[in-house]
């Protein structure tokens, strides 16, 4: 009987996997959905201030987005236990198409990414890498409040989009569904509740991300 045995990664081949994945994550056009949310509503004829108001909302989303790629990267590269890092890899994979589906929404918006998802993909995954190298119970308590935060943040925009926005608002109830599913999912794997502290540090770093890409 054969054994086939998996070739271990080097520092390198770890180094370029990240790079790779960086680029792909912020060069426009790259990232590629394997679902499409459903919704069947045809497309709302918006206002001028409607569109800039959903097109600020959408860049938003895209960066956080971009924050989930790098942060689920960095916590991967860390991470101690093969399951669990394997469960950062499934769930940047999950997380791109919520990338691929707000940049679309933005193209059709005639609108463009933030200008500032270099610095804050660089940020996001230098919080992971150290959040994985605080151990895998903390790692996965950071997926699970960060994953709760975001929930809370489509919940408010879902709350902001025009009625007949049915596009947008089938993008971020979708994106909702399977980011709940990621906090679960990382609280049943023995995620450790996060100090109050660093969950208000969390919601002070998130609100100065949403100000700054709603503009640029």
């Amino acid at each position: 009987m054969t054994t086939t045995r998996r070739r271990q990664l080097s520092a390198l081949d770890k180094l370029l996997a990240s790079a790779d994945n960086a680029l792909r994550t912020l060069t426009p056009g790259t990232t590629k959905a394997e679902r499409q949310p459903q919704h069947d509503a045809p497309a709302a004829s918006l206002a001028g201030p409607d569109r800039q108001h959903i097109a600020g909302l959408m860049r938003i989303n895209h960066t956080g987005e971009v924050c989930a790629q790098a942060l689920y990267q960095g916590q991967a590269s860390t991470a101690s236990l093969p399951h669990v890092r394997h469960a950062m890899e499934q769930a940047a994979r999950e997380e791109e198409d919520h990338l691929a589906w707000c940049e679309d929404r933005l193209g059709e918006l005639g609108s463009a990414p933030s200008k500032l998802n270099p610095l804050f993909y660089a940020m996001s995954f230098g919080i992971g890498a150290a959040a994985g190298l605080a151990g895998d119970r903390w790692s996965l308590g950071f997926v699970a409040e960060t994953e709760h935060q975001v929930v809370r943040h489509l919940e408010a925009h879902l709350q902001q989009l025009p009625a007949d926005d049915q596009r947008s608002r089938a993008i971020l109830e979708q994106m909702r569904v399977d980011e709940l599913k990621h906090a679960v999912t990382a609280e049943g794997a023995g995620g450790a509740p996060l100090p109050p502290p660093i969950q208000h540090l969390m919601t002070l770093m998130s609100k100065v991300m949403t100000w700054s890409t709603y503009r640029l």
